[in-house]
């Protein structure tokens, strides 16, 4: 597709001309999950074990009090201790050597049958291109057998440096994902297999592994991805319950909201269906800052979004849209975390330039890291690329008042899950590697 083509230009509907609400979710939307295996993937969630210095789990930036995000704009993965907004670096060799470069998706309803393409710039989807399923940064060399494309998601924290696998000449896991990518999990699966807890926990929830020495990391990505299935699927909010017939359960600024966002406000054109995304990657010229994503020979650091898997120009500073239900669980809001709130994010959508222009370095979440202050707005300074950035904008919204953008707000705040708010999610006391767990 074209840039052109993908410029959206959102006119003003009538009232009349309001979409037909999605239909509502159900547990039939969502990849089956087994009871057994989602309970083991609780442990490995939260285990740092799957980590190469045994000093961070998948939950540590994705815990439900931040809403399976971190509450940071960029994240400190490797070399940081400490949870969400209080989360710092060590010093001295173990100190962070990079920020995590883009905002932690959270993880609510990535179950869903309908989503086949995971992370900001798509970098994870279903594809038979390899002949493993899937398309990867591990390419052919991802394992066979893995059963979703959350499974497969899952696996790449262990083998990133910067956010599980650790520095270089730290431990054997970041040694050998320099060999080869899929190096390292044959080594994370022997740390866990010969735990006895979890060798026991395999053989009896999966009906293909006879004994411990046969669990691998196909079996640990699918634990982990039942749990993120059983404990992160989401469809229990105040809107859910307006669409099965409870017309009190949205307040009269919340209808108003649902009336601009699926009619002349034209959210909907992105944000569609019952998750809220179309699953597709636009531009909207956020403010940029952080190492970023680049692709594998630039110089310097960018984020040039889902051009970094299709190396296609006219995809140069696009980002999948985000699914929307508990957003309002899930700020800082962007790829980047680049605003705190959810009035700015409209707000940004609507008049793109302006929000550039107020945007200050105080709107951020970003831990203090000296050593890394060169390098997180240096972007800035490189003005042919803010113009290029700039440039690439694929939405462009009629402006809306103060009460439209505030009614807006309400509604989204009315996609909240009852368990979600109330992070229903248990974590566990302890786990089978005697390690800490983060809470």
């Amino acid at each position: 597709m074209s840039h052109a083509l993908s410029v959206i230009l959102f006119a003003a509907p009538s009232f009349a001309e309001l979409p037909a609400l999605p239909t509502p979710l159900s547990a039939n939307d969502f990849m089956g999950v087994d009871a057994e295996k989602a309970e083991l993937g609780r442990l490995l969630f939260y285990d740092k074990i799957l980590s190469g210095n045994r000093n961070i789990s998948c939950g540590t930036c994705h815990h439900p009090r931040f809403g399976t995000s971190d509450g940071l704009s960029l994240g400190l993965g490797e070399g940081g201790h400490g949870l969400g907004p209080e989360r710092v670096s060590d010093m001295g060799a173990n100190k962070v050597q990079k920020r995590i470069p883009r905002n932690a998706p959270a993880l609510w309803n990535l179950g869903a049958n309908t989503i086949d393409t995971l992370m900001h710039d798509g970098r994870v989807s279903v594809d038979p291109i390899f002949g493993n399923g899937f398309n990867t940064p591990a390419e052919e060399w991802l394992p066979d057998g893995l059963k979703s494309v959350l499974a497969a998601q899952a696996l790449f924290p262990m083998t990133s440096g910067f956010e599980m696998a650790g520095n270089v000449g730290e431990n054997e896991v970041v040694g050998a994902t320099r060999d080869r990518i899929d190096a390292a999990w044959p080594i994370i699966a022997k740390r866990v297999r010969t735990i006895p807890r979890y060798g026991a926990g395999f053989v009896s929830a999966f009906d293909e592994i006879g004994a411990a020495e046969e669990v691998s990391i196909v079996q640990i990505a699918d634990a982990l991805a039942h749990f993120m299935v059983q404990d992160f699927t989401s469809f229990d909010s105040p809107f859910d319950a307006y669409l099965a017939g409870e017309d009190q359960a949205l307040s009269a600024v919340q209808v108003q909201g649902m009336e601009l966002f699926f009619g002349k406000a034209g959210c909907s054109n992105c944000h569609s269906g019952n998750l809220f995304s179309n699953q597709q990657f636009h531009a909207l010229g956020l403010p940029a800052f952080g190492p970023g994503r680049t692709r594998r020979f630039d110089p310097y650091a960018r984020d040039v979004g889902r051009m970094g898997e299709t190396d296609d120009l006219a995809d140069a500073y696009r980002f999948r849209t985000p699914i929307l239900r508990n957003v309002e669980l899930t700020a800082p809001y962007g790829h980047n975390g680049a605003y705190p709130t959810l009035e700015r994010m409209i707000r940004h959508h609507l008049d793109p330039p302006a929000a550039r222009a107020n945007w200050r370095v105080a709107d951020l979440t970003l831990p203090d890291v000296p050593w890394l202050s060169r390098i997180d707005f240096v972007i800035q300074q490189d003005r042919i690329e803010m113009a290029r950035h700039a440039n690439h904008r694929d939405i462009h919204i009629p402006p809306r008042s103060d009460a439209e953008i505030a009614a807006l707000v309400a509604f989204l705040e009315s996609l909240t899950g009852a368990a979600a708010k109330a992070q229903t999610s248990r974590i566990p006391e302890e786990v089978p590697s005697g390690l800490k767990v983060d809470r």
